[in-house]
């Protein structure tokens, strides 16, 4: 491709769009757990989101760039690894959505290291985008990722908006039924990385 054009550009939204769909699954699952959830919070996961959906792109085109052999043995584990990570997610979500009492201010509350790994298991199928993007130059790729970010943003911070709405409703329930939805993103990549 020959530098930034309209089609770099719309090839880039596209992109993330695509990407970001695991991510605004995810982010809808958070909103239906922490329904009271503020603003702030609200855009730092996104970001997070956002970042790793940036993050992911990049490292593939680097690998596709000095390391290639070692990043194509690599990448027939990415369905088993977000398969791992959400399904312990959703699954621990799932427990505490059962166990914990309402009157717990704690119960549902998304730590840190549970978002890092949201993160991790929704963009790892990513680092595949590396070879989608390995003839660009450097400036283009991170120019792409920065797009697949800035998109990823948006649609995520839409996600937890509309989980924030319907977990007010659901109460403890949604805990459950985000723990499924989890778990149900985690099989989708499985299947579609290792069956199809």
């Amino acid at each position: 491709m020959t530098g930034f054009s309209f089609r770099f550009f719309f090839n880039s939204i596209f992109l993330g769009i695509g990407l970001a769909m695991d991510a605004f699954s995810v982010s809808l699952a958070n909103g239906l757990r922490e329904p009271k959830m503020r603003n702030r919070k609200m855009c730092v996961i996104a970001g997070v989101f956002g970042g790793f959906q940036a993050l992911m792109p990049m490292v593939g085109w680097i690998l596709v760039h000095t390391v290639l052999v070692y990043f194509q043995a690599f990448e027939r584990f990415i369905p088993w690894i977000a398969l791992g990570l959400l399904s312990y997610i959703g699954g621990k979500m799932i427990y505490e959505g059962v166990t914990c009492c309402e009157s717990e201010g704690t119960c549902g509350k998304l730590t840190l290291s549970t978002l890092l790994l949201q993160g991790v298991a929704t963009s790892i199928d990513a680092l595949s985008v590396g070879f989608t993007i390995s003839e660009y130059d450097w400036k283009m790729a991170l120019c792409c990722a920065t797009v697949i970010a800035v998109v990823t943003f948006v649609i995520c911070l839409f996600g937890l908006a509309i989980g924030k709405r319907f977990g007010m409703r659901l109460s403890n329930r949604a805990q459950i039924l985000g723990g499924a939805i989890l778990i149900a993103i985690g099989l989708e990549i499985f299947i579609s990385g290792v069956l199809l």
